[in-house]
C-alpha cells in the first residue's frame, strides 16, 4: 500500500480509502460483517476510514466505532457534518452553524467511541451560514482537541477560494481537504477544483471512483440490471438506459471494459486506478458493501497506468467533462431556483 501526506498536515494516510457508507441499513445491516470488513482493509495496509454522521442515520459511524475498538491509534480517521438528523422536525438540525457542528461533533465522538476526530469536514456549502461561521467553529474544535484537522467535501472551487481568504483575513483555521466526486465518467473537477486544491496545498480524497457503480462491471449495454441490491436499489431511474445520459455512459463503459481488457485489470480496478492518477489526488476512497467487493479493489492497488492507457481515457471522455452530474454532487442554488435569476414582478413593470 502506498502512503501519502493529507494536505500538509504531516498525517501520512494510505492511497485507499475506505470508504462506509454501505455500512448500515442502507447497504450491509450486518455489523458483525461490516465489523470484518474493515479488519480486512486495515489488515492489508489501507489507515484511513472514511464515514459520515447521516450514513444510516449514524449507523455507519457506531459500526465503525466497533470496529476501530482497540485499534483507533493506528487509524486516521474522518466523518462529515452538516444534513439533517434526528427524528425531530427542527429547523437547526443540520447544515454548517456553529450551533449544529458543535453539538453534532460531540454526537459522532460518542458514536464513533473515541477522543477525538483526525478530519471532520463539511459534507456540503450552506449559503444561509456565513463562512467565518463555520471556520471559527471547527477551529475551536481543533484548539479543544476534539478535531485534528478540518476540511470540506463537494465544494466548488470559488467557495474553496473564499474559505482560504477568510481563514487568511480572521487568523482561523483552513480547510486541509477537499473531498469531491471523481471519476473517469465525471472529471468535471479536473477544471477549476482539483487545480485550486493544488495551489492551496490541499489533500483530495476521492468518491464514488466507480461512478455510482457504472464503473463496476455490473452495469452493461444490454443486460438488464440487478435493481435491489446497492445504489440502483435506492435510486433505479438513475440506471435507466433509456435515459440518454445513462445511454451516453452505457457507451463510454464498453470502450472503458475493452481497455480494462488490454491494461490487464478489471474494470473497477481501471477505475480507481485513474483517480489514483491524478498528481492533486492524495486517496481514492473505495466503498464495499461486501468482502468480495473489498477484495477485488484491492487487487488493483497496485495498478499503475501508463501514459498511453490515460491517453486513451481521454478520447473516451475527454479532460474536464462529465458524461453525467455525479449523484450527490453541488448544484449551485443559483441554477436550481428561478428566484435567483428573476427580478421581483414589480420590478419587472417598473423598469
Amino acid at each position: 500500500m502506498r502512503y501519502r501526506v493529507l494536505g500538509g498536515t504531516g498525517i501520512q494516510v494510505s492511497a485507499h480509502c475506505l470508504g462506509t457508507m454501505m455500512f448500515g441499513s442502507v447497504g450491509n445491516p450486518d455489523h458483525d460483517d461490516c465489523v470484518r470488513i474493515i479488519h480486512a482493509a486495515l489488515d492489508q495496509g489501507i489507515n484511513f476510514v472514511d464515514t459520515a454522521d447521516m450514513y444510516s442515520a449514524g449507523e455507519s459511524e457506531v459500526i465503525v466505532g466497533k470496529a476501530l475498538a482497540g485499534r483507533r491509534d493506528d487509524v486516521v480517521l474522518a466523518t462529515k457534518v452538516h444534513f439533517p438528523m434526528g427524528d425531530g422536525p427542527g429547523p437547526n438540525r443540520g447544515g454548517n452553524s456553529r450551533r449544529w457542528i458543535v453539538r453534532e461533533a460531540e454526537e459522532s465522538l460518542r458514536r464513533l467511541g473515541t477522543d477525538w476526530i483526525d478530519l471532520y469536514q463539511i459534507h456540503r456549502p450552506d449559503h444561509s451560514t456565513d463562512v467565518e461561521e463555520t471556520l471559527s467553529a471547527l477551529t475551536d474544535l481543533v484548539r479543544a482537541g476534539k478535531i485534528r484537522a478540518f476540511g470540506c467535501s463537494t465544494f466548488p472551487a470559488e467557495e474553496i477560494v473564499e474559505s482560504h481568504q477568510v481563514a487568511e483575513r480572521r487568523a482561523l483555521g483552513r480547510f486541509r481537504t477537499e473531498q469531491p466526486p471523481y471519476s473517469i465518467l465525471a472529471r468535471g473537477i479536473e477544471s477549476a477544483v482539483l487545480p485550486v486544491c493544488q495551489r492551496y496545498g490541499m489533500g483530495v480524497l476521492t468518491w464514488s471512483p466507480l461512478a455510482s457503480g457504472f464503473l463496476s462491471g455490473a452495469i452493461r449495454k444490454d443486460r438488464p440490471v440487478d435493481l435491489t441490491t446497492g445504489r440502483a436499489r435506492l435510486t433505479p431511474g438513475r440506471f435507466d438506459p433509456a435515459i440518454p445520459e445513462n445511454a451516453a455512459k452505457l457507451d463510454a463503459v464498453e470502450r472503458l471494459v475493452g481497455l480494462a481488457d488490454e491494461v490487464g485489470c478489471t474494470l473497477p480496478q481501471l477505475a480507481v486506478a485513474f483517480a489514483a492518477a491524478h498528481p492533486a489526488v492524495t486517496s481514492v476512497i473505495i466503498g464495499p458493501r461486501t468482502m468480495e467487493q473489498l477484495d477485488g479493489l484491492l487487487k488493483g492497488a497496485t495498478v499503475t497506468l501508463d501514459d498511453d492507457a490515460l491517453d486513451r481515457i481521454d478520447e473516451i471522455v475527454p479532460p474536464g467533462t462529465n458524461t453525467y452530474h455525479p449523484d450527490g454532487a453541488w448544484r449551485s442554488p443559483y441554477l436550481a431556483d428561478p428566484t435567483h435569476r428573476r427580478r421581483p414582478p414589480a420590478d419587472r413593470a417598473a423598469a
